[in-house]
């Protein structure tokens, strides 16, 4: 299970972020216009950290850790564009008041993490 320890660590962080954010927006809304897009970027930062750990830890040469990081930042910028799409599309849906927010981008993240590992079983299967 060490091989899911950083993604679960992404997600740990990326949750507390959002709760952090929630509770600012309505708490200390004047913090969190001051802030504004800094605090998602916490997420990113993590998720770069957490690349490097793993590149430290798996005792990669140069050139696997470049392939491992440019591999993880297109797979990161491909999921963006991915959940960008579907929050673009949430919010012309109409979606009933206990699902709004935060339930539904779970939702929506679950769907997409599903269909990442269908097409990883394809790669697998394809490139064996």
């Amino acid at each position: 299970m060490t091989y899911l320890q950083t993604l679960v660590f992404i997600l740990v962080i990326a949750a507390l972020v959002q709760i952090v954010e929630t509770i600012m927006k309505k708490s200390l809304p004047p913090l969190y216009n001051a802030l504004g897009i800094y605090l998602p970027l916490i997420t990113t930062n993590c998720a770069i950290l957490g690349v490097t750990l793993q590149n430290v830890e798996s005792s990669y040469n140069y050139t696997l850790s470049l392939t491992n990081a440019l591999g993880t930042g297109l797979g990161y910028l491909l999921a963006m564009f991915i959940f960008s799409s579907i929050r673009t599309r949430l919010e012309d849906a109409e979606i009933p008041k206990s699902l709004a927010g935060l339930p539904i981008t779970l939702i929506a993240a679950s769907i997409v993490s599903v269909s990442f590992f269908g097409f990883k079983g394809i790669a697998e299967n394809l490139f064996k």
